[in-house]
């Protein structure tokens, strides 16, 4: 558990890799992914969840 409290194996390394797979590149290719499959009705929604992804890496 000690391992938890710090370095790249605990949490704040899991947040770290999350960010870096979760860049905006990526977030596009998801976003267009999705809306490769589903209803053109949902296009709106998914391009806004995907901006919200983006404002997040920001942070």
């Amino acid at each position: 558990m000690s391992e938890q409290a710090g370095g790249d194996s605990g949490l704040g390394g899991l947040v770290d890799k999350a960010k870096d797979l979760a860049s905006d590149e990526r977030i596009d290719q998801v976003a267009g992914a999705i809306k490769g499959v589903a209803p053109d009705s949902v296009d709106e929604q998914v391009d806004a969840l995907a901006d919200k992804a983006k404002q997040a890496n920001d942070r």
